[in-house]
């Protein structure tokens, strides 16, 4: 059985037909909190497509829970796969940036490779019996699944994480393409649950970054928001106010 591939690229997506195009982004101005978007990148036909849309939400929606963890995230949409086009480039994200209100978005893009042969079981394949009971093939699935972040406005990768999962399993001719789907899906959700550590390092480090490179990144800071989980300064001073105020209410009292 020849191996069945099915695929979509970020690169395609960003720089369809232009093999030799060099982009040249510029200095991303962050302003935070961010507004991020996650999406799918389109395949490139439907022959090349293995997921639905089901199985790409519930994926996209394991991705966005990383995000939720951290301060500097205001919000996160979930784009569905039809707002993006095919080679749609960052036209197509400047479209999602206006319709969306978002800053930067997550463009979740995959490569996954099936192979079935015949294991020494499938000589019982003479057989009706076997041919129904003897998990005689053998089936290997080889998945990545790779998450690029990009700030939509300066055209610059901020940071990528991948996931890779390789699934073995065995199945009778009969039932060949079921244990395909299954091993399918099972891989994606193996190779996501790598991403999703990959990403919470991944988003560790471009913090430490934007730190020890301020040239490379400008960052400011929406009004009323302070950064880290800190208060903002009139918060503070109104709450030693009222520990003031509760501190000499007391001490009258016992006067």
């Amino acid at each position: 059985m020849r191996p069945s591939h099915y695929s979509s690229s970020a690169v395609q997506y960003l720089y369809p037909d232009q093999d030799d195009y060099i982009e040249t982004p510029d200095i991303p101005r962050l302003s935070l909190p961010l507004k991020v978007g996650i999406a799918f990148v389109p395949e490139g036909n439907k022959k090349s497509q293995t997921l639905t849309e089901r199985d790409k939400l519930e994926l996209v929606n394991k991705v966005s829970k990383n995000f939720k963890n951290h301060d500097f995230v205001k919000s996160i949409e979930i784009i569905p796969s039809a707002y993006l086009r095919e080679k749609g480039s960052f036209a197509n994200l400047d479209q999602l940036r206006t319709v969306y209100g978002i800053d930067v978005i997550a463009l979740l893009s995959y490569d996954q490779t099936q192979f079935t042969d015949e294991g020494l079981a499938s000589i019982t394949y003479w057989t009706l019996v076997g041919a129904y009971m003897i998990p005689g093939e053998k089936n290997a699935t080889n998945t990545m699944l790779d998450a690029s972040v990009y700030d939509i406005q300066s055209r610059k990768m901020l940071f990528r994480a991948p996931g890779i999962s390789h699934i073995k399993s065995k199945a009778t001719p009969i039932n060949l393409s079921e244990q395909l789907r299954i091993d399918s899906l099972e891989s994606f959700k193996e190779a996501s649950g790598q991403l999703v550590t990959n990403l919470e390092v991944q988003l560790d480090l471009f913090k430490d970054k934007v730190k020890e490179l301020p040239t490379d990144y400008q960052i400011t800071h929406k009004p009323g928001y302070t950064g880290g989980g800190s208060l903002d300064p009139m918060l503070v001073i109104f709450l030693l106010s009222l520990i003031a105020y509760w501190l000499w209410a007391q001490s009258n009292k016992k006067a």
